[in-house]
């Protein structure tokens, strides 16, 4: 069972997710809130996998709420559902440390592929915000290509290997089947490449991979 809190300051759309999220059978809504000090508190109080976090709330909002969710002792995963697709949402929200990036007006069958799918510890983009990290990387400058290089230079063949796959999107069934690998392999490579970066998740793997020019 994956256990959700929804985050968000308009009620209806917490209600609206909460009847989409309630109707798969492996899901479960354990929370809701109004805002970020909301969450925090909820998400200290509830176990939670997932967390469907707005950007735009009172009090604290969503950036915050999301540095604050990664940073305690069990992290949910993190997908920010917002309405705008701004570059500095997208930018701001992986850096945070969200797992995916969706706009509220993507089919409802996707949101919840997305919280599968995160759940699991992949990552979901809505394509817009594919698109600006797609820009970001043709933007990187070359000093931000060294910086990154090194950090990869941490990491062995096979982890690059597996670090080039995970960049373009793969899941770790996917990476398995590619490198000929069990999928348990691919998840403790994954695991030791997060590590080895100083990331927090697969999102922002990618992007450093993206940033030392690995993939395109």
């Amino acid at each position: 069972m994956i256990r959700v809190m929804i985050v968000d300051d308009d009620a209806l759309v917490r209600l609206g997710l909460a009847d989409l999220l309630d109707g798969a059978p492996d899901v479960e809504v354990v929370a809701q809130a109004a805002d970020g000090v909301a969450a925090i508190e909820q998400a200290t109080a509830h176990r939670v996998d997932v967390a469907l976090v707005d950007v735009r709330m009172p009090r604290m909002d969503g950036i915050a709420a999301i540095t604050q969710l990664r940073a305690l002792p069990h992290p949910p995963k993190v997908i920010t559902l917002t309405t705008f697709d701004l570059d500095e949402y997208v930018y701001n929200a992986l850096t945070a440390g969200a797992d995916g990036f969706l706009l509220k007006d993507t089919d409802p069958a996707e949101i919840l592929r997305a919280v599968h799918l995160v759940a699991a510890g992949s990552a979901m983009l809505h394509p817009a915000a594919a698109r600006r990290l797609i820009d970001r990387f043709h933007a990187t400058t070359q000093p931000q290509a060294v910086a990154a290089q090194a950090r990869l230079d941490r990491l062995t063949p096979r982890e690059l290997d597996v670090l080039t796959l995970l960049a373009q999107g793969a899941t770790n069934a996917d990476i398995a089947t590619h490198l000929a690998m069990r999928e348990s392999t691919v998840k403790a490579h994954v695991s030791r490449i997060l590590a080895a970066l100083g990331v927090a998740n697969r999102v922002q793997a990618a992007l450093l991979a993206r940033d030392a020019r690995l993939t395109t």
